[in-house]
């Protein structure tokens, strides 16, 4: 240091004096502080000197004379002092998120961890995470360190065991600079994120303001499975199973909320903040957003490996845990129409009903008492009396025929057994009301036109 600040102090005087005579003892004190009489006469070095194109050039113009003077002092100092490694990088914490296993004590102290709020401001709440208070005219309150990584990595068990059971995991963050950090937590976690602000009422009235948001079922290892469309458009609002909060103090709403529902939380709880608004608080800076960023990167990475375990279990067909979503198995038909509107076919495509007339399916030895379980191979064909239908099978559609008219007599007689409705009823009365009375005139018109042709006419109705 004592080297490296001689040469920075008098650079300036010794580099540019070329044209007047230089000496090697002269030139050896501004390198050291000491120098042994011996070894200057030993070893004697010629004093530098600015070529005479250098000269020249620094005499006609004062850019080219600095120009070269920087060259030559970078040349004789680029060999002093060190180079800090490793050292801060900020996109870091972005593209390669700390692993809760790196989690250290140097890691929080760089990131200013410790710094808590003035003294005047802190929560009485947080007493046993104040390790003490730094200065004299505004006090400050200094968190541990070590409470810091305990809870941090206690949250991180929390986050990776709740991905491994495949819930869904909320980070929050609607701090200035908090949008990257929080998307990059959610993308590592497979979870949502929200960085604007918390709509009041989202949890305790999901109904009315998420409603209309899309859903869809996924299975064990996140593919979609088509079929449940008609269920989830009338089901419930999905919550969250775990919400990360990076800033408590601006989401009171959000936290109470999820005091409500039951919903576990986790947040980064500075010295002014109440620790109990949380299920697992974290001590920390949350105004430091280098701070922030190791946190949320810590979680994400935890929620990333929860998700590897759940996948190779699930892809190993183990599945230990219980899917609550309250939904029933979809029927055929649902799960054709949903096959059917994901390959962009209407149901009632021309194409897709001659296609199913025109299919033919394979005989199953375990349905053949069952008429109704396989369609038939009938094709429809135009005659001139209209449309007939021609099968190839004479004894399979001859038995549907049967098993038909069977059903279609069988629904008459319990129609015919259990009663009319009452409008079937009256029509059935007024009809009947109806005959007599044409019987009755019928009846008189035949007597009056015997009255008037007289006893000698020959009758023409009967009697």
């Amino acid at each position: 240091m004592i080297i490296r600040s001689l040469v920075l102090r008098h650079g300036r005087l010794a580099l540019p004096r070329s044209t007047t005579p230089f000496r090697a003892s002269q030139w050896r004190r501004c390198l050291a502080t000491e120098a042994p009489a011996s070894q200057i006469e030993s070893s004697p070095q010629p004093p530098p000197s600015l070529d005479n194109a250098s000269r020249d050039d620094s005499s006609k113009d004062p850019t080219i004379a600095q120009w070269n003077f920087f060259q030559h002092q970078k040349a004789h100092t680029s060999s002093l002092g060190g180079v800090p490694e490793p050292h801060y990088k900020p996109f870091m914490l972005l593209a390669n998120p700390p692993r809760p296993q790196d989690i250290t004590l140097e890691l929080l102290l760089a990131s200013q961890s410790h710094l808590g709020h003035a003294t005047s401001l802190w929560n009485p709440a947080n007493a046993k995470y104040i390790f003490g208070i730094r200065g004299d005219h505004d006090p400050i309150h200094i968190i541990s360190l070590d409470v810091t990584a305990a809870h941090l990595r206690r949250a991180c068990k929390v986050v990776q065991g709740v991905a491994a059971k495949g819930g869904l995991i909320l980070f929050v963050g609607t701090r200035r600079d908090q949008a990257r950090c929080v998307v990059r937590a959610a993308e590592l976690a497979r979870g949502c994120h929200l960085f604007d602000k918390w709509t009041p009422g989202t949890l305790t009235n999901g109904q009315q303001i998420l409603g209309r948001c899309k859903k869809k079922a996924v299975n064990e290892v996140d593919e979609e499975v088509v079929g449940f469309e008609p269920q989830l458009k009338y089901s419930s609002a999905v919550k969250p199973d775990l919400v990360v909060c990076l800033n408590p103090l601006e989401n009171y709403t959000l936290l109470h909320e999820c005091g409500i529902h039951n919903i576990p939380t986790i947040g980064i709880i500075d010295t002014d903040a109440n620790p109990t608004w949380v299920t697992y608080p974290i001590p920390a800076n949350d105004d430091s957003l280098r701070c922030v960023q190791v946190i949320a990167g810590a979680l994400g990475r935890a929620g990333e490996e929860g998700q590897a375990q759940r996948l190779a279990r699930a892809q190993a067909g183990h599945v230990d845990y219980a899917a609550t979503h309250g939904l029933e198995m979809p029927t055929k038909d649902e799960f054709d129409a949903a096959k059917r509107a994901q390959r962009g076919i209407s149901e009632h495509d021309e194409d897709a009903e001659e296609d199913e007339l025109l299919f033919e399916a394979q005989p199953d030895p375990a349905d053949e008492d069952d008429v109704f379980a396989k369609p038939s191979s009938n094709v429809l064909a135009k005659t001139e009396d209209g449309i007939s239908a021609k099968t190839e099978d004479e004894p399979r559609s001859t038995q549907i025929s049967d098993a038909a008219s069977e059903v279609q007599a069988s629904a008459q007689n319990e129609a015919a057994i259990d009663g009319l409705t009452d409008v079937e009823a009256e029509d059935e009365q007024f009809g009947t009301l109806a005959a007599e009375d044409m019987e009755l005139m019928s009846a008189k018109r035949e007597e009056n036109a015997d009255v008037a042709s007289g006893p000698s006419a020959p009758k023409t109705g009967s009697e």
